[in-house]
């Protein structure tokens, strides 16, 4: 399988030649908006016979342009449709196969617009058979937080306390930014930047080849905002907030035919409180011991940063893009830790204080060049980027004995410094064979070099010593090479893609100590089926298999970690394995006038799933990631859009799932079985004079394996906007975790010891935002980042 797998990724390229066209008539240009000279992406395409009736359909990519084909001779008419814009028909008579239209120049129609400026409401929701896709610019609860925030809002995801992101309750989850990985997503990373550069999230639960194989949830795709107005334009936004979120983000752009230039600049000042509570028991030699403790936390976060570059277009068939982003970060938190320790009666009582300072910078560098050719929906693109980032963070630790005597015990103060390169090339073709047949290969190359130094002292008198020997380096260096070859296709009413994806991976964990020397080399194939049918106007069905990967992170690689909580660590385990799964699921989308419903069927068989493992060693409660042998997941989603009015928009969504788990590590049997369900439901109303409100709650029901149990968690959230300024701007006013329900409730049992932790890391956040757009309104847009590599 090996050398199969070897085989196809070098031949990928060179196996693909001529193959059979059947005789077609080919049209094609590109729909610009007559008053702007603005792109119009998306605009639906029709081809029709002299009686009227349809021959060929397409739609516009996300750029106005637009390839059609089809085997209809003589006069026929194209009919170009997109909301709120006039219809356009074209009447052609030529029996040329190759037939360029040029520009397309579509009206608004005023009538529409008035109608939907007063009285509609757009969904922030669109459910598709192979994605969902979560418009963030007609969200209100989105504009003001950050990405982080506004995951927490999206279809089948879930966020946890320490910002994992989960999806249908599976945390194998691939987090993109614009189709790609990034540095972005690392660790907590999402919580620095502001949710208003998104312009969509999309939720794919059973990827295409195309896509990398990592995560076995699926992949979450984050779509930054780009420029698509012509002439200057830009906006301000200015965010105030209780905690302290003092956000200013102005970005200007400016737009001609061959030339798009585009900058932004954000500004942040936030702060926030936690609070965490833990309750600790101990069994030692029939001796119960207990301990209550409290953690009290307040952390600060200012960010900077700045993003510019330039698309230029030489012709109507090539376009290159530069750009570099900088996002420095500035952290100082702040936390005090109380500690109750009794056993029939109260016995010692100890207080640590701690305070850290943090420093991150992020720089990124990208090129892009998309060649587009005379054949309509042929395409190339070439993608290169280069991210590189440093860090350092520093902790001081005091602690002092309260009781029954004060005591002060060894100051401690850690220090660890880390830095990556990153770079990444990526080659995709698309070429249609004929109007319903699409084949797609690429190939794609990273290399990531990680380097990360961790120490640990404590002072007793004026000496400084080095604790449990934490005074160590690790170098990991990773490499993964890909290609992939997808079809696609469709007959009638029935329409098939298949694909196969291979992965080269090369990871090798050093340390200065020459503790942990771990090289691992594979090469797996990733196949992908999707199939669908569909059964009658507005209704289709989908079935889809892929293999996926799901690798370990960098934080559960790493052997240290911080020293801040007193009672209890986690440590990174470098032996991890990647886990593999194999996916299958089947859906329906029904839509009956303005009612739309998705009801889907998921299975997920897993090998070597990695899950966290606690145990007790020399007095602390120690968490590690660990490799199991499996975990099985079946169950059911049900998504459904109603607009029952033009003023009230509803959706909801209900995911219901069993599992189980096997294998064993150590002592710790982690054979276990289970359900839970998650559910979301929200809500959008127009209101008179360009207001509207939103609410949304959000419940994760009980989910418990061999050693944790965690209980359900319920959030409410609510917002209201206002437009005025014939919609140049906006005043935003939204409520996140509203009565502080957002609590997190864990216990978990180990051979001798039982803890029960309650989590609230962030309370209610009242928030109030200005936006001012310049040459924009309403939705538009402005340029942001495009992209990282790597998490």
């Amino acid at each position: 399988m090996k050398h199969i797998a070897i085989i196809y990724t070098l031949i990928i390229y060179f196996s693909l030649n001529a193959s059979a066209q059947l005789k077609q008539r080919l049209f094609f240009g590109q729909i610009r908006e007559k008053s702007s000279n603005a792109e119009i992406p998306f605009v639906s395409i029709a081809i029709l016979n002299p009686e009227g009736k349809p021959g060929a359909s397409a739609m516009a990519d996300d750029k106005g342009k637009f390839s059609v084909s089809t085997m209809l001779q003589g006069k026929v008419t194209l009919e170009f449709s997109f909301m709120s814009y006039r219809k356009i028909s074209r009447i052609i008579d030529t029996d040329q196969s190759k037939i360029d239209l040029g520009t397309i120049l579509m009206e608004p129609d005023p009538l529409v617009l008035k109608d939907v400026s007063v009285t509609a409401i757009k969904s922030p929701v669109n459910l598709s058979l192979d994605k969902k896709v979560f418009e963030v610019g007609k969200d209100i609860l989105s504009q003001s937080g950050s990405v982080t925030e506004l995951l927490s809002g999206v279809p089948s995801v879930s966020v946890a306390p320490g910002g994992a992101v989960s999806l249908r309750g599976n945390s194998s989850v691939l987090v993109l930014i614009n189709g790609r990985r990034s540095g972005l997503t690392a660790g907590t990373a999402l919580g620095q930047l502001s949710a208003d550069q998104v312009d969509r999230v999309e939720v794919i639960a059973n990827p295409s080849s195309k896509y990398d194989a990592s995560g076995s949830a699926g992949i979450i795709n984050i779509v930054l905002k780009k420029n698509k107005k012509g002439g200057f334009n830009g906006q301000v936004r200015v965010v105030g907030g209780i905690p302290n979120e003092t956000r200013f983000s102005p970005s200007l752009n400016y737009k001609s035919n061959k030339l798009n230039l585009f900058s932004t600049i954000g500004l942040r000042f936030s702060d926030y409180v936690g609070l965490y509570k833990t309750d600790q028991s101990v069994n030692q030699n029939g001796i119960n011991s207990m301990l209550n403790q409290r953690q009290d936390e307040n952390r600060h976060d200012d960010g900077r940063l700045v993003y510019f570059g330039a698309d230029f277009q030489p012709d109507s068939l090539n376009t290159i893009t530069m750009a570099y982003l900088r996002n420095a970060t500035k952290d100082h938190d702040k936390t005090t830790l109380a500690y109750n320790y009794f056993s029939t009666a109260p016995d010692s009582s100890l207080v640590r204080s701690g305070e850290s300072w943090e420093q991150r910078d992020y720089n990124q560098i990208e090129f892009n060049y998309t060649k587009l050719f005379k054949k309509p929906g042929k395409k190339l693109t070439l993608d290169m980027q280069y991210d590189f980032w440093n860090s350092a963070k520093n902790w001081n630790l005091s602690t002092q004995r309260i009781s029954p005597y004060p005591e002060q015990r060894p100051e401690i103060r850690t220090t660890s410094i880390g830095s990556s390169k990153d770079f990444a090339a990526q080659s995709d073709m698309v070429i249609p064979l004929d109007s319903n047949s699409t084949l797609e290969y690429g190939v794609k190359g990273e290399n990531r070099k990680v380097g990360s130094n961790y120490l640990a002292e404590s002072r007793v008198g004026s000496v400084w010593t080095i604790i449990d020997n934490i005074d160590n380096g690790v170098a990991y260096n990773e490499f993964i090479g890909s290609a992939y070859l997808q079809f696609r296709s469709k007959v009638k009413h029935f329409s098939y893609q298949a694909g196969l994806r291979s992965e080269y991976t090369q990871v090798s964990i050093n340390d200065r100590k020459e503790i942990y020397d771990n090289k691992k080399n594979y090469v797996k194939l990733f196949p992908t089926v999707h199939l669908a049918y569909e059964l009658g106007k507005g209704t289709s069905l989908q079935w889809s298999y892929s293999r996926r990967i799901n690798r370990p992170s960098l934080y559960s690689l790493y052997p240290f970690n911080e020293l801040t909580d007193y009672n209890s660590r986690y440590i990174g385990n470098p032996d991890l394995n990647p886990s593999y799964a194999n996916v299958f699921e089947l859906g329906l989308l029904k839509r009956i006038g303005t009612l739309t419903i998705n009801p889907s069927l998921y299975y997920q068989h897993n090998t070597g799933v990695i899950l966290d493992y606690s145990y007790r060693e020399n007095g602390l409660f120690i968490s590690m990631p660990v490799n199991i042998s499996l975990e099985e997941r079946s169950g059911a989603e049900l998504s459904i859009l109603y607009n029952p009015y033009k003023w009230l928009q509803m959706n909801m969504e209900v995911n219901a799932y069993h599992f189980r788990q096997a294998g064993i590590y150590a002592s710790q049997d982690f054979a276990y079985s289970g359900s839970t369900i998650t559910s979301r439901f929200g809500a959008q109303v127009k209101l008179p004079s360009k207001s509207s409100l939103q609410a949304r709650y959000n419940f994760s029901g009980a989910v418990n394996n061999a050693q944790n149990n965690m209980k359900a968690v319920h959030a409410i959230d609510m917002g209201i906007a206002q437009n005025f300024l014939k919609d140049k701007a906006s005043l935003l006013f939204d409520v996140s975790n509203l009565f502080n329900l957002r609590r997190f409730s864990t216990t978990t049992v180990g051979k001798d010891f039982k803890i029960t932790q309650e989590n609230s890391p962030n309370a209610a956040r009242y928030r109030l935002t200005f936006v001012y757009r310049l040459n924009l309104t309403g939705d538009q847009a402005v340029r942001q980042a495009k992209s990282g590599n790597r998490s």
